[in-house]
Protein backbone atom coordinates (compact mmCIF):
# COMPACT_ATOMS: atom_id res chain seq x y z
CA UNK A 1 0.00 0.00 0.00
CA UNK A 2 1.54 3.35 -1.04
CA UNK A 3 1.66 6.56 0.95
CA UNK A 4 -0.73 9.44 0.26
CA UNK A 5 0.48 12.44 -1.73
CA UNK A 6 0.81 15.86 -0.10
CA UNK A 7 -1.79 18.58 -0.68
CA UNK A 8 -1.25 20.73 -3.74
CA UNK A 9 1.18 18.23 -5.31
CA UNK A 10 -0.89 17.90 -8.46
CA UNK A 11 0.42 20.23 -11.18
CA UNK A 12 -0.91 21.41 -14.53
CA UNK A 13 -2.28 18.90 -16.98
CA UNK A 14 0.49 17.00 -18.71
CA UNK A 15 3.13 18.15 -16.19
CA UNK A 16 3.71 14.56 -15.08
CA UNK A 17 3.70 15.43 -11.37
CA UNK A 18 0.28 13.96 -10.69
CA UNK A 19 -1.02 10.39 -10.57
CA UNK A 20 -0.69 8.06 -13.57
CA UNK A 21 2.22 7.47 -15.95
CA UNK A 22 4.36 10.51 -16.65
CA UNK A 23 5.40 11.64 -20.11
CA UNK A 24 9.02 10.93 -19.13
CA UNK A 25 8.12 7.33 -18.23
CA UNK A 26 6.33 6.92 -21.54
CA UNK A 27 9.32 8.32 -23.44
CA UNK A 28 11.77 6.11 -21.54
CA UNK A 29 9.57 3.08 -22.16
CA UNK A 30 9.50 3.90 -25.85
CA UNK A 31 13.27 4.20 -25.99
CA UNK A 32 13.72 0.86 -24.22
CA UNK A 33 11.25 -0.82 -26.57
CA UNK A 34 12.96 0.71 -29.60
CA UNK A 35 16.37 -0.42 -28.33
CA UNK A 36 15.06 -3.96 -27.83
CA UNK A 37 13.55 -3.99 -31.30
CA UNK A 38 16.80 -2.70 -32.80
CA UNK A 39 18.82 -5.36 -30.99
CA UNK A 40 16.49 -8.05 -32.29
CA UNK A 41 16.74 -6.64 -35.81
CA UNK A 42 20.55 -6.64 -35.59
CA UNK A 43 20.55 -10.28 -34.47
CA UNK A 44 18.23 -11.26 -37.32
CA UNK A 45 20.37 -9.31 -39.80
CA UNK A 46 23.52 -11.03 -38.51
CA UNK A 47 21.94 -14.45 -39.01
CA UNK A 48 20.73 -13.50 -42.49
CA UNK A 49 24.18 -12.12 -43.38
CA UNK A 50 25.97 -15.41 -42.69
CA UNK A 51 23.45 -17.22 -44.89
CA UNK A 52 24.49 -15.26 -47.98
CA UNK A 53 26.53 -17.29 -50.50
CA UNK A 54 30.24 -16.59 -50.23
CA UNK A 55 29.96 -14.86 -46.84
CA UNK A 56 31.56 -16.59 -43.87
CA UNK A 57 33.50 -15.94 -40.69
CA UNK A 58 37.30 -15.82 -40.93
CA UNK A 59 38.80 -19.26 -40.41
CA UNK A 60 42.23 -20.88 -40.48
CA UNK A 61 43.04 -24.32 -41.93
CA UNK A 62 43.41 -26.87 -39.14
CA UNK A 63 41.99 -24.57 -36.46
CA UNK A 64 40.55 -26.54 -33.52
CA UNK A 65 37.32 -26.01 -31.62
CA UNK A 66 38.48 -28.31 -28.81
CA UNK A 67 41.97 -27.61 -27.50
CA UNK A 68 42.63 -31.21 -26.39
CA UNK A 69 42.07 -32.58 -29.89
CA UNK A 70 44.43 -32.98 -32.83
CA UNK A 71 43.40 -32.07 -36.37
CA UNK A 72 42.97 -34.45 -39.30
CA UNK A 73 40.78 -33.08 -42.09
CA UNK A 74 37.86 -35.08 -43.45
CA UNK A 75 37.15 -35.03 -47.17
CA UNK A 76 35.17 -31.96 -48.21
CA UNK A 77 32.68 -34.33 -49.85
CA UNK A 78 31.63 -35.53 -46.39
CA UNK A 79 30.48 -32.22 -44.92
CA UNK A 80 28.95 -28.87 -45.91
CA UNK A 81 30.45 -25.46 -45.26
CA UNK A 82 28.39 -23.33 -42.89
CA UNK A 83 28.65 -20.67 -40.18
CA UNK A 84 27.00 -22.27 -37.21
CA UNK A 85 25.53 -21.29 -34.81
CA UNK A 86 24.66 -18.10 -36.72
CA UNK A 87 22.93 -19.86 -39.58
CA UNK A 88 21.86 -23.00 -37.67
CA UNK A 89 21.45 -23.29 -33.91
CA UNK A 90 23.44 -26.13 -32.33
CA UNK A 91 21.37 -27.92 -29.69
CA UNK A 92 22.35 -31.60 -29.90
CA UNK A 93 25.36 -33.88 -29.48
CA UNK A 94 25.05 -37.21 -31.30
CA UNK A 95 27.03 -40.21 -30.00
CA UNK A 96 28.26 -42.77 -32.56
CA UNK A 97 30.31 -45.97 -32.53
CA UNK A 98 32.61 -46.60 -35.50
CA UNK A 99 32.04 -50.36 -35.94
CA UNK A 100 35.76 -50.59 -36.54
CA UNK A 101 39.11 -49.21 -35.49
CA UNK A 102 40.03 -45.59 -34.97
CA UNK A 103 42.33 -45.65 -38.00
CA UNK A 104 39.65 -47.14 -40.24
CA UNK A 105 37.18 -44.44 -39.17
CA UNK A 106 39.67 -41.69 -39.96
CA UNK A 107 40.43 -43.31 -43.29
CA UNK A 108 36.81 -43.54 -44.45
CA UNK A 109 36.09 -39.97 -43.32
CA UNK A 110 38.92 -38.89 -45.62
CA UNK A 111 37.37 -40.85 -48.52
CA UNK A 112 35.20 -38.59 -50.72
CA UNK A 113 33.19 -41.60 -51.80
CA UNK A 114 32.04 -42.34 -48.26
CA UNK A 115 29.68 -39.31 -48.16
CA UNK A 116 29.62 -39.26 -44.35
CA UNK A 117 31.82 -38.12 -41.47
CA UNK A 118 31.57 -36.91 -37.87
CA UNK A 119 33.16 -33.83 -36.33
CA UNK A 120 35.23 -35.87 -33.87
CA UNK A 121 36.61 -39.38 -33.42
CA UNK A 122 37.59 -40.65 -29.94
CA UNK A 123 40.12 -43.47 -29.66
CA UNK A 124 40.09 -46.19 -26.99
CA UNK A 125 43.02 -44.59 -25.18
CA UNK A 126 41.15 -41.26 -24.96
CA UNK A 127 42.86 -39.49 -27.86
CA UNK A 128 40.49 -37.10 -29.67
CA UNK A 129 40.81 -36.15 -33.34
CA UNK A 130 38.76 -33.33 -34.86
CA UNK A 131 38.03 -33.81 -38.56
CA UNK A 132 35.37 -31.15 -39.27
CA UNK A 133 34.91 -27.69 -37.75
CA UNK A 134 31.89 -27.25 -35.51
CA UNK A 135 31.03 -24.28 -37.74
CA UNK A 136 30.28 -26.73 -40.52
CA UNK A 137 27.58 -29.33 -41.10
CA UNK A 138 28.93 -32.88 -40.93
CA UNK A 139 27.04 -35.66 -42.71
CA UNK A 140 26.83 -37.97 -39.70
CA UNK A 141 23.26 -38.36 -38.49
CA UNK A 142 21.39 -39.51 -41.60
CA UNK A 143 18.90 -36.67 -41.10
CA UNK A 144 19.48 -33.24 -42.64
CA UNK A 145 17.87 -31.28 -39.82
CA UNK A 146 19.87 -33.16 -37.18
CA UNK A 147 23.06 -32.74 -39.17
CA UNK A 148 22.48 -28.99 -39.19
CA UNK A 149 21.71 -28.74 -35.48
CA UNK A 150 24.22 -31.19 -33.96
CA UNK A 151 27.85 -32.07 -33.35
CA UNK A 152 28.73 -35.71 -34.06
CA UNK A 153 31.22 -37.74 -32.00
CA UNK A 154 32.43 -41.16 -33.15
CA UNK A 155 33.93 -43.70 -30.73
CA UNK A 156 36.29 -46.50 -31.62
CA UNK A 157 34.74 -49.91 -31.14
CA UNK A 158 31.82 -52.18 -31.92
CA UNK A 159 28.20 -52.01 -30.80
CA UNK A 160 28.21 -55.72 -29.97
CA UNK A 161 31.39 -55.44 -27.86
CA UNK A 162 30.63 -52.86 -25.16
CA UNK A 163 33.54 -54.19 -23.07
CA UNK A 164 35.74 -52.34 -25.55
CA UNK A 165 34.38 -48.96 -24.41
CA UNK A 166 37.24 -48.05 -22.09
CA UNK A 167 37.27 -45.72 -19.09
CA UNK A 168 39.74 -43.50 -20.95
CA UNK A 169 37.38 -43.24 -23.91
CA UNK A 170 34.32 -42.51 -21.76
CA UNK A 171 36.23 -39.84 -19.84
CA UNK A 172 37.71 -38.13 -22.89
CA UNK A 173 34.39 -38.16 -24.72
CA UNK A 174 32.55 -36.80 -21.68
CA UNK A 175 34.98 -33.88 -21.40
CA UNK A 176 34.53 -33.15 -25.10
CA UNK A 177 30.73 -33.27 -24.85
CA UNK A 178 30.78 -31.06 -21.74
CA UNK A 179 32.86 -28.47 -23.61
CA UNK A 180 30.47 -28.51 -26.58
CA UNK A 181 27.43 -28.16 -24.30
CA UNK A 182 29.04 -25.23 -22.49
CA UNK A 183 30.00 -23.53 -25.77
CA UNK A 184 26.45 -23.60 -27.18
CA UNK A 185 24.48 -23.60 -23.93
CA UNK A 186 23.12 -27.10 -24.60
CA UNK A 187 21.33 -28.71 -21.62
CA UNK A 188 23.17 -31.73 -20.27
CA UNK A 189 20.37 -34.26 -20.52
CA UNK A 190 19.29 -37.21 -22.63
CA UNK A 191 17.02 -35.06 -24.77
CA UNK A 192 20.01 -33.13 -26.07
CA UNK A 193 22.78 -35.74 -25.83
CA UNK A 194 21.55 -38.67 -27.88
CA UNK A 195 22.65 -41.81 -29.65
CA UNK A 196 22.67 -42.17 -33.42
CA UNK A 197 19.89 -44.73 -33.03
CA UNK A 198 17.68 -41.98 -31.56
CA UNK A 199 17.89 -39.70 -34.58
CA UNK A 200 14.52 -39.68 -36.39
CA UNK A 201 14.68 -41.83 -39.50
CA UNK A 202 18.11 -43.25 -38.63
CA UNK A 203 18.83 -46.82 -39.72
CA UNK A 204 21.81 -47.28 -37.36
CA UNK A 205 21.83 -48.94 -33.94
CA UNK A 206 24.88 -47.23 -32.41
CA UNK A 207 26.04 -46.66 -29.78
CA UNK A 208 24.12 -49.82 -28.86
CA UNK A 209 22.47 -51.20 -25.74
CA UNK A 210 25.88 -51.71 -24.14
CA UNK A 211 26.71 -48.00 -24.09
CA UNK A 212 26.52 -46.98 -20.40
CA UNK A 213 24.42 -43.84 -20.57
CA UNK A 214 24.13 -43.41 -16.79
CA UNK A 215 27.90 -43.53 -16.44
CA UNK A 216 28.44 -41.27 -19.42
CA UNK A 217 25.97 -38.57 -18.35
CA UNK A 218 27.46 -38.46 -14.84
CA UNK A 219 30.89 -37.93 -16.39
CA UNK A 220 29.58 -35.17 -18.67
CA UNK A 221 27.91 -33.35 -15.75
CA UNK A 222 31.08 -33.65 -13.66
CA UNK A 223 33.20 -32.28 -16.51
CA UNK A 224 30.98 -29.35 -17.48
CA UNK A 225 32.83 -26.04 -16.98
Amino acid sequence: MGSKGTAGAKGPAGSGTGSGISRRAVLIGGVVTAAGTAALAREQLKRAWWRLPGVEKPRKPGELDYARATWTAASEANWRRADRPDDYDIDRVVIHVTQGSFSSAVRVFQDPGHKAAAHYVVRKDGHVTQMIRELDVAFHAGNRSYNERSVGIEHEGFVERPQGFTAAMYGASARLTAAICARYDIPVDREHIIGHVEVPGADHTDPGKGWDWDRYMKLVRAAKP
